[in-house]
Formats: structure tokens, sequence, C-alpha cells
């Protein structure tokens, strides 16, 4: 009886246990359908913070470039405009990074020709049909009132034309203007103007990211620094950006460790101008080629389909793989555990070629990774349904209509019908690869394509703000030649303005593919000699002579890669420096001026009050690394615990 009694219990006990097991996992289960976060960064992984400092090579600040700091203000007289020319309103195509580069420019055009800016229109958000309402053009991206209020001392913002022009514009064509990447101010002096003040009105239809020159004359200095002033600090993104960035900044920061952005810059467009097509295997090489014939057919590209990848890539026109960078990341010491934030709406190659890095630094993570889809959806906002582009299955037929095509049919026995075609899953459509393996041309662009088009404007614009806040940033291409602002140096010219102290590299990629190649028969253990030149190589990308070379090179393809020395100044008792100018007299480095008694004391104060401890300067020989050791270690022993988890993360067909 007492045996029974036992037995009766302990069945009550586990059916408790089992209802309040089910209770909690229903619980759980009702929590994360509105999308929790499905990715946490490996914590155990995370080296102490405590008592070891953060090494000051690796996350700076550089002693070189403290004396720098950001001053966008008019240095000379600026007067208010006081005669009114006109109105422009502008039409922009392109990316992200053509977006922003082109309102700087529409902005000191606009002062130049003392003319009323209407907001610009991006046509990228008004061609996609049933986007959120809340959210129009301009909108879409930038805080509006915000924009016209912190340009109100510089150029007069409205939001549209006035009710006559706007009426007009429906019947009379306002005359418009396309200019060249490159037109000069007397080009809007002497062409535009007066075709202005004569129709009261003028259109600026902007697709190469650019309308003005990137360099110009020391007279309109001012200017530049109005470049400036609209491009870090009136192009503010709208608060719903603002705040999920910030979240993710946070979310990066939260286990103490700063963390790296990293841009692979591997894009369709850019692969296919350059000719890197033999970089890829298989559809990815396919797709490559088809658009550089697109491209060739356009008069973009002068030169032959079919290139040398081989000899493009060792000339330093290719991007960085992610393999390499993982590599180079090691010999700069950066230990497995660091955290890289990857940037960018556009990867091309999908997850297989983030394998290698992935492998190397398992805490590399993105957007998708760091907010849940909720989060991610609030900041598309609520939008009108679209069909599908995916083909469709025939309509059922109906019980007796089946019946009647039975009777209808041949003499008995029949034989089998033919199996049912292979169903086309959504993996193998979406986006710009689903027609490959269908057709020979690509289709027009769907509806559903033009929203993802305006949705990377918005990933674009949240990684934009994530890479600037990065403790540092690795570039996979910058300065690629094509003369269209890239967006890697936005981020890198953003950085030099508003840190130019921090870590922002500048690899000479010739230089890196050089390194490769002399070094691609043991590429996971290199020599001693090949770490300290890459080491080296980076390190000075990161100082005085990477900003020299960003001065040549991406100056004059675009002013806000390389905003200096328009607009910072220096402290009164920084070192001295000599200033190095090029051939034609322009400052490469140095020639900088005094920072206001004002921002001096303030400047003060924030250094007294910040006083985190850093380990000194990396300099002179290269000394043994633990990192490294560290690194190799902590790769040794999470291969056996996280080969099969990185396995089902990763699907090598995605």
């Amino acid at each position: 009886m007492l045996l029974k009694s036992k037995f009766k219990l302990a069945t009550a006990i586990g059916i408790v246990l089992s209802v309040l097991s089910l209770l909690v996992h229903l619980f759980l289960a009702n929590y994360s359908s509105g999308g929790i976060a499905k990715y946490s960064l490996h914590m155990d992984d995370v080296l102490p913070f405590g008592s070891k400092p953060r090494p000051r090579r690796l996350w700076g600040p550089l002693s070189a470039l403290d004396h720098l700091h950001p001053y966008a203000k008019p240095r000379q007289n600026y007067p208010a405009p006081a005669q009114h020319n006109g109105f422009i309103y502008a039409k922009i195509y392109g990316g992200f990074e053509k977006i922003q580069s082109s309102i700087c420019d529409l902005v000191a055009v606009a002062r130049l020709l003392n003319a009323t800016l209407v907001i610009p229109e991006i046509q990228a958000t008004t061609r996609a049909k049933g986007i959120s309402s809340k959210f129009k053009s301009f909108s879409y991206l930038y805080d509006e009132e915000h924009f016209i209020d912190a340009l109100s001392s510089d150029v007069t913002v409205v939001r549209g034309l006035p009710k006559d022009l706007r009426e007009a514009r429906k019947t009379i064509k306002f005359p418009t203007v396309s200019p060249r990447n490159t037109a000069t101010s007397e080009f809007y002096t002497t062409d535009v103007l007066p075709r202005l003040v004569k129709s009261r009105v003028i259109g600026i239809i902007i697709n190469g990211g650019k309308c003005l020159q990137s360099i110009l004359p020391a007279s309109l200095e001012e200017l530049q620094r109005l470049r400036c002033r609209v491009a870090f600090h009136a192009l503010k993104f709208r608060p719903e950006i603002r705040s999920l960035g910030s979240q993710i900044v946070g979310r990066l920061r939260a286990s103490g460790r700063p963390y790296l952005a990293y841009h692979p810059g591997l894009l369709r467009d850019t692969l296919a101008f350059h000719g890197c097509a033999e970089l890829f295997q298989d559809i990815h090489t396919e797709l490559i080629q088809y658009r550089r014939s697109q491209m060739i057919k356009r008069g973009t590209v002068k030169e032959q389909l079919s290139v040398d990848s081989v000899s493009i890539k060792m000339n330093g026109s290719c991007p960085l793989m992610p393999e390499e960078v993982g590599l180079l990341l090691q010999a700069l010491g950066y230990p497995s555990t660091t955290i890289i934030y990857l940037a960018g709406s556009e990867t091309f190659g999908g997850q297989r070629v983030l394998i290698p890095l992935r492998a190397m630094y398992a805490n590399l993570v993105d957007r998708t990774s760091l907010c849940s889809l909720r989060e991610l959806s609030d900041l598309v906002g609520p939008e009108a349904p679209l069909s599908s582009d995916m083909p469709q299955p025939p309509p059922s037929k109906s019980e007796k209509e089946l019946i009647e095509e039975w009777k209808k049919a041949g003499p008995r026995p029949r034989p089998l019908p033919p199996p049912p075609a292979r169903p086309f899953y959504a993996h193998e459509k979406e986006g710009w690869y689903g027609w490959i393996g269908e057709n020979d041309t690509e289709p027009d662009p769907s509806p559903i394509e033009f929203r993802r088009q305006a949705h990377r404007l918005l990933w674009d614009a949240l990684d934009y703000f994530v890479s600037v806040q990065a403790g540092a940033f690795f570039p996979g291409f910058h300065n690629d030649g094509s003369g269209w602002p890239d967006y890697a140096s936005l981020i890198m010219g953003h950085r030099l303005y508003q840190t130019p102290s921090g870590i922002t590299y500048r690899p000479d990629r010739r230089t890196v593919a050089t390194l490769f190649e002399n070094v691609s028969d043991h590429l996971y253990h290199p020599p001693r000699n090949w770490t300290m030149a890459a080491r080296q190589h980076l390190n000075n990308s990161a100082g005085i002579e990477g900003i020299k070379m960003s001065a040549m090179m991406s100056k004059p393809v675009s002013f806000l890669a390389h905003p200096l020395p328009e607009c910072t100044c220096r402290t009164a008792k920084s070192p001295a420096i000599q200033p190095v100018k090029n051939k034609h007299g322009e400052f490469l480095f140095g020639g900088e001026e005094e920072c206001p008694d004002w921002m001096v004391r303030s400047l003060a104060m924030v250094s007294t009050k910040s006083n985190e401890p850093q380990s000194e300067d990396y300099e002179g020989e290269l000394p043994e690394d633990d990192s490294s050791q560290d690194t190799q270690q902590e790769s040794d022993r999470r291969d056996s615990n996280k080969s099969s988890e990185q396995d089902e993360e990763m699907d090598p067909d995605d």
C-alpha cells in the first residue's frame, strides 16, 4: 500500500512538472513571436576588459593626429544672400552614397547662384510603389525639418515651389540641366544663372552622384565648409534611423569592448565596371559579365568584355576579398574574439564569400543579427501589399471538371501522367539572380524590386550611422577609380572629420595584392617578415601617410571623402608639423588654422573628464604579439565546439 502511494505521488509530481514545463515553453514561444534578436554575441569568448586596457595601436586615438578637431563654421565674411535669383528643384538618381554627395553639391550650387533650393526628390523612393506614406522622398532618409533649420543662415530651403509656379510646372516645361560630375563653378555662373534668372525656376537632374567639382578655387573655400556643414550636420537621419542605430551601437558595445566596422565593397556594378568577374565562380561570374556587357553598350565602360581579372586585381582595381581582410586583421593583431560589424546593403556573393572571414572571426555580425524583425519592419513603416513576382500555381479544378476530363480522355489503360514540375522556391527567385536560370536577358525591375531598392537606402543609412561610431573601420574597396562617390570613402571622410585621431585604415590595394602574391603558398601561416610588412603598411595607412595618400586619391573624386584642411582646426599646443603640398600648391597635410579660444577651453574640459587608460602607441620593431598567439589558441579551442554550429548557421548555397 505504501509502495502504491509513493508511486502515485511520484506520478503526480511528474505530471505537475510536465505541465509547468509546457506552460514555460508556450510562454517563450508567445514572447518570441514578436521577433527577438536571433543572435547574441559570444559573451563567453569576449576577453576580459577590466584590468587590461585596450591596445591603443588597435583602437586609437593616434597621438600624431590628436591635435586635429572638426571646425566647419565660416571663417571669413559670410553675409546672408541678399538677392533671390529663383528656385532650383532637383531629381537625384542612384544609391545612398550618390544621394548623400549630390545633396551637398546642390546646397553649394544654390548658395553660389543665390537661389532658393526646393527639397530634392530622391527617385529611388518616388518610383517605389506602396512604401510607407509616413515618409515621402527626402524624408524617407533624412530629418526634413532639421535640414531646413540647420541651413537657414546659408541657403533658403523650401518644401515645394510656390503655388503659381507649381501650377505652371504642370503646363510649362521649365529648363533643366544635367551637369557633369566635374562641373565647374564657372559653368553655373555663366550658363545656368542666366537661364535661372530668365525662367525663375530651373531643374537639375543628377545621375552620377555629383554636380560640382570636388576641388574648388581658393576664393570659394567657404563653399567647401558649407559642404561639410551639410554632410556632417544638416543631413541628419530621421529619428527612427538614429534611434535604431543607437540601439545597435549599444548592443555592440555591451560587452565593454569596442567594435570594428567593415564594408566589403562587393557591389555588382563596381565589380562589372572594373572587370573582376574571375574572382567569383559559377552564376556570379555570369551575372557580373552580363552587367559589364550592358555597361559597354551604354558607353560607361570603354574596354572589352573579357579582361584578365588577376592583373586587374594586382593593379589594385578589385576589392579585397573577405578572406584577405581577415588575414590582414590577424596580422594587425586583432584577436579572434573581435566584434566585427558588416556594413552595406549588398554583399555580392552572399554568405558564401564571408565563410572564411567568419571562420577567423566568429563575432561577425550585421543589422539582421542584432535587430529583430519587428525593429526592422518598424523602421520601414507600414507598406501597401504588392502582388508577388513568384510563379503562381494553376487554379484548382472542381470535382465536376475532373470527372468531365476523365470521361473525355482516351482509351484505357492510360499511361501515367508525367510527374509535376519542380517547384520554384523563394530563394531561387528573389533579388537580381532569379532570372539567370530561365532567361538570357535580365528582366526589367518589378515593383517588388523597386521597393527593395528603397529599403537598401535605409539599410545603408543605418550601417553608415553604426560605422561612423565604430572604434575602427576597415574598407574593402575605396578609391575605386570610377569617378563616382563610393560608400566606404564617405564613411572614412566622416570619421576623418568627426574623429581625426580614430583608427581608419586606408590600405593601398596594389601593395596588399603584392603582399599576398609573395605569400600565396602559406596564407594562414605567413612568415614573420610578411606579418611585419603588412602591419607596418596598415598602421601607416591609418596615420599621416594614409591621410596624404587620401588627399591625392580621394579628394579629387569626392571632397566629402577628405574634408581636410578646410573643415578642421588644430590646437595651438600641437606639435610642429611641416605642411605637405602637392605640385599645384594644395595642402596634402597640415595648413589647418588654429582652433578658436572657446573651442580650446571646451576641449580642455572634456580631456580632463575622460582619462581612459590606454597602452602606448605601436612604434618601432614588431614585438612578440600575445594577441596573435591568443588568436591561434582561441581558434583551436573553438574549432571543435563551433564547427557544427557554423554548419547550421551558414548555408553555402546562400
